[in-house]
């Protein structure tokens, strides 16, 4: 990827102007918070293009030391030697900048709604959903970040029919929008007297959590029906009507809730969720009218898309779309152990992103 020096002057310029803003103490609260989201997105930029700036005038002064002349035997072999190793750091610095300069997905820094269904599979796949819920949940934990539940589904031998969740916290969405996807699971289910493998499958999807400004939602397009709850038992299930169904008549999206015992909070979280959906909807719809759009090397997100298996009797991991296998699975389902695959896809992806902006240069 070619790197303009007139782009970085000017990302640096701007850099300064920020800071320079947010110390005057005239300065509205929301104009600062706005100048330091800008700053924030900025300062990794610059200090990658320091780093690189910083490295090349070493070389320079180097290579100006030993063309002079002045230098002893000593001097010049220790600059030559300090001049190599420094040349050998460009190349990574040089990469660093580059993925700083790559466009940025503007939802990358949402938190986000996760989403998991259990597919084929019965009681296995609902099962699997739940160890998959656990996984996300330590993940997330792992990352320091807030993982609320917002309703669930659950199913009689255990797991999950359906579970969806928010997850709030620092780069949310920009880790975990590579986990849409079919996750398929090999195992012998503890049901299973024979010890035959089986195959199961849930879906995961992730979606970035809208703000109210993103989605317009007007009250003459939602159908709200209130209902009583209703269920195996247990303290989600009640004698009054609190259960929520909001239908968005121009999308046809439905979502229901019940997991609170206030139909208020049933309604909030149904709308947040509604939010959710209809913000992605109008994303992908942006998304596929761009002229060229890419289908990155990790794949396209679609739920339909079968991008990984966990495989019990050998103990492995295997994402296909970047085809890494890892045999790791007992940690990888621990949680922490996730976030290897995660940075193996966000380094594919980066790599196929640059190579296409190289491609287009």
């Amino acid at each position: 990827m070619r790197i303009s020096p007139t782009r970085i002057a000017q990302i640096e310029r701007r850099y300064e102007e920020a800071e320079a803003a947010m110390a005057r103490p005239d300065l509205a609260p929301d104009e600062f918070v706005r100048l330091s989201k800008e700053y924030a997105e900025l300062e990794p930029v610059v200090k990658a293009a320091r780093a690189l700036s910083s490295l090349q005038k070493e070389a320079a002064d180097l290579d100006a030391m030993l063309s002079g002349g002045e230098a002893d035997a000593e001097m010049r072999a220790l600059a030559q030697e300090e001049a190599q190793a420094i040349r050998a750091r460009l190349p990574e610095a040089e990469h660093a900048l580059a993925l700083q300069l790559l466009p940025r997905d503007a939802a990358d820094a949402r938190p986000a709604m996760l989403e998991i269904r259990a597919g084929t599979g019965g009681d296995e796949a609902a099962l699997f959903a739940g160890d998959l819920y656990r996984m996300y949940q330590r993940y997330a934990d792992s990352q320091g970040w807030k993982m609320e539940m917002i309703s669930a589904s659950a199913s009689e031998a255990g797991g999950f029919k359906e579970v969806i969740a928010s997850v709030n916290g620092v780069g949310v969405f920009a880790k975990l929008k590579f986990e849409s996807g079919v996750h398929r699971v090999q195992r012998v289910p503890v049901t299973e007297s024979g010890g035959r493998i089986h195959t199961s499958a849930a879906t995961v999807a992730v979606l970035p959590e809208a703000e109210d400004v993103d989605v317009a939602i007007n009250d003459a397009d939602l159908k709200i029906d209130i209902y009583r709850a209703s269920g195996a038992g247990g303290q989600h299930v009640n004698t009054t009507d609190s259960a929520v169904r909001i239908t968005h008549l121009p999308s046809g999206i439905v979502v229901t809730q019940q997991d609170e015992r206030s139909q208020h909070k049933n309604k909030a979280k149904a709308m947040k969720v509604l939010r959710t959906r209809l913000y992605e909807l109008e994303r992908e719809r942006a998304q596929s009218e761009q002229a060229g759009a890419r289908k990155a090397m990790v794949g396209s997100g679609d739920r339909s898309e079968r991008i990984r298996t966990y495989n019990f009797p050998q103990g492995r991991v295997t994402d296909h779309r970047i085809n890494l296998t890892l045999h790791r699975l007992p940690e990888i389902l621990e949680g922490p152990a996730l976030d290897e695959v995660i940075s193996a896809l966000i380094a594919e992806d980066q790599a196929a992103r640059l190579a296409q902006l190289d491609g287009a240069a």
